[in-house]
């Protein structure tokens, strides 16, 4: 495990120190991805994630600020205000944030460590949508990844457009664009040479943001994207790819039952350490590239886990936006009073 203290304080990572929007603005600041589920290996890459203090002229001034990213050492740290919204959603890349043991943070001031006591306010049954959507993005990417080369041209077409789909589904949920107009998907018969059938669209919008259309646009593309790399296999990277694929699956669905049960978020994977380690290095992975039955297995466990968690779960179906409204603006008192 990296010293990430003394990490931090490297030459890489100086604009924590020099950059004014973190700086001492930084309340929390901690390891994501592997290192933060305890999945990680000799190979795994160094994430950080946190959260920062905006400044006044970002509540009550012109300027405004989401999040600042340095891609060199893969660290994001988001906005409080953003991080709120976030949370609110039950979005599971952040709620992770919130969910480490305490000793792993790097930066936890007393704010932070506030916002980290005030989870309870944010969970809801808003979970079961969120965690069930990344879970089952994830599961999507390692059916597109199994269906390579093993269907005819107009077989994979119909997969894509299950993938495609079910993306759409999921944008409609999140930004509600079906006020805008319709988009139709639909399969029909090819003019493209070496195509057979190929998916069709007809969409018609009225008054849609721009950067909602170009959002829309990306996300059912890179939906093709994705799949059109499936034909260029290179077997051991693909397959440590689907095998990452799988373990997020299980551990997804992990933490969102800990959600429903414990009303806790609890990052770090202690007690399915092993399971997902088996997973990751390839433990459930036949000769064919396929996975065996006994992972599914274990899948349908999980998902059926989770629907009986969710039913017979204490949790409100929505958040108490009142006590969060007033938990946000007795931090943003002190952001703006320094």
């Amino acid at each position: 495990m990296p010293d990430f203290r003394k990490l931090i304080d490297s030459d890489r990572y100086s604009f924590l120190r020099d950059n004014d929007r973190l700086a001492d603005r930084i309340i929390i600041l901690g390891p994501g991805g592997s290192y933060a589920y305890g999945t990680n290996r000799e190979d795994s890459d160094i994430d950080l994630r946190g959260v920062t203090l905006q400044k006044p002229t970002d509540l009550i001034g012109l300027t405004s600020f989401e999040q600042f990213e340095d891609r060199e050492t893969d660290t994001v740290i988001y906005s409080f205000m953003k991080i709120i919204k976030l949370l609110i959603e039950c979005n599971p890349n952040t709620c992770e944030i919130l969910g480490l043991p305490r000793e792993e943070y790097v930066i936890l001031t007393p704010i932070g460590e506030e916002l980290i006591d005030n989870t309870h306010l944010f969970l809801s049954k808003r979970a079961a949508r969120s965690f069930s959507g990344y879970a089952g993005a994830q599961l999507r990417r390692m059916q597109n990844a199994l269906a390579r080369g093993k269907m005819e041209q107009s077989e994979k077409e119909k997969h894509i457009m299950n993938s495609v789909s079910n993306s759409l589904n999921d944008f409609n949920r999140k930004y509600n664009s079906c006020r805008y107009g319709d988009i139709k998907l639909y399969i029909d018969k090819s003019t493209t040479p070496g195509f057979e059938t190929e998916i069709y669209t007809d969409a018609v919008y009225t008054h849609m943001p721009l950067r909602e259309y170009k959002a829309l646009l990306e996300t059912l593309g890179n939906v093709v994207t994705d799949y059109d790399k499936i034909g260029k296999r290179n077997k051991k990277k693909d397959d440590n790819h689907l095998n990452k694929h799988a373990m997020h699956l299980i551990r997804l669905y992990i933490m969102a039952i800990d959600i429903f049960e414990k009303e806790e978020i609890i990052t770090r994977r202690t007690k399915e350490h092993d399971l997902l380690m088996k997973i990751r290095n390839g433990g459930f992975m036949k000769e064919d590239g396929n996975f065996d039955a006994e992972f599914y297995d274990i899948l349908s466990e999980y998902e059926t886990r989770l629907n009986k968690a969710v039913r017979l779960s204490t949790l409100p179906d929505e958040p108490d936006m009142h006590a969060i409204e007033q938990f946000v603006c007795s931090i943003n008192r002190i952001a703006i009073n320094r």
